[in-house]
């Protein structure tokens, strides 16, 4: 059901991106608005994970950096993206207080996880594996290229809607340029936090396939959305465009299930997730077999 919402979503942006460039300049300007968007954009997806994490303050965990705890989380990282059928990302490690996390990369092979210090020191072994079980999960979806894809076709709308003041004037006259300048860029937005939003949801359901129970990516999630509102990630509020990246608004613990948010509310996707708990439970007692606790990668 998310992928389905998330094709019509893109199917929107890509109507609203063709409606708005033939109003500004007919099929020439809007060629070479998309041209010159997609090159800004290519660029970005080859080099997206060098520039976010170094932007993030992110840095790589190896042998002679980890301590016996960042030891035992790489080693965890890797033994859940074998459960998932993934190549083992780097795994990197960012000092704040705040507790969250994010993947990147273009592909599964040249993916890489990260994790705040304060996801590590607030979150249970077993919550922490279901917080990079839903990472890995957007490495296995490539949520990476479908949210390049979105700010692609996103930002060729957003610079349509800055030629439609100096280009569009005949077609439209001076109010609809207006009009176009402001509101399509807005539009544009709302879709792809939508899209971000729907992509979620279906990372939540795949990681609690993988780390083995839903109740331990809840219980996260509720924790996550706690810190955040305790603590401030330094590095997300200087670079606020990334934080539709982390599993949880990042930004001074500011979420709201809304048109304006990049991201579900903890509540509706805790509730997501007990339901699939239940379903879990459900489906072991038709099989006349004894409740228990689904096993995870460390039993």
């Amino acid at each position: 059901m998310g992928t389905a919402k998330t094709f019509i979503l893109l199917a929107m942006l890509t109507a609203l991106f063709m409606a708005i460039g033939y109003l500004v300049g007919g099929v020439l300007g809007m060629t070479v608005a998309f041209v010159v968007a997609a090159g800004m954009n290519a660029f970005s997806y080859w080099n997206a994970d060098k520039i976010v994490l170094k932007m993030q303050g992110a840095r790589e965990l190896t042998p002679e950096t980890m301590t016996p705890m960042l030891r035992t989380f790489a080693n965890d990282v890797a033994s859940l993206a074998e459960r998932a059928g993934l190549p083992t990302p780097k795994v990197y490690i960012i000092e704040t207080p705040q507790p969250n996390a994010f993947a990147t990369g273009r592909d599964p092979s040249h993916a890489a996880v990260a994790a705040t210090t304060g996801l590590l020191g607030m979150l249970t072994r077993e919550e922490v594996s279901g917080v990079m079980a839903h990472e890995l999960a957007h490495v296995g979806n490539r949520d990476t290229l479908t949210m390049t894809i979105t700010a692609t076709i996103a930002g060729a709308i957003g610079m349509l809607a800055n030629f439609a003041l100096f280009f569009g004037r005949d077609r439209n006259g001076l109010i609809g340029s207006l009009a176009i300048m402001i509101i399509a860029p807005i539009a544009a937005g709302l879709v792809q936090m939508a899209i971000s939003r729907s992509r979620e949801y279906v990372a939540d359901a795949r990681g609690a396939e993988i780390c083995g129970n839903p109740l331990w990516l809840a219980s996260a999630l509720e924790k996550i959305e706690r810190g955040a509102r305790a603590s401030v990630n330094v590095q997300a509020e200087r670079n606020p465009a990334m934080a539709h990246m982390y599993i949880s608004n990042p930004l001074s613990g500011r979420g709201a299930d809304n048109l304006f948010s990049t991201h579900p509310t903890t509540a509706s996707r805790v509730a997501a997730l007990r339901r699939m708990a239940g379903d879990q439970i459900s489906a072991s007692t038709a099989d006349a077999t004894p409740a228990r606790r689904a096993a995870g990668p460390w039993g």
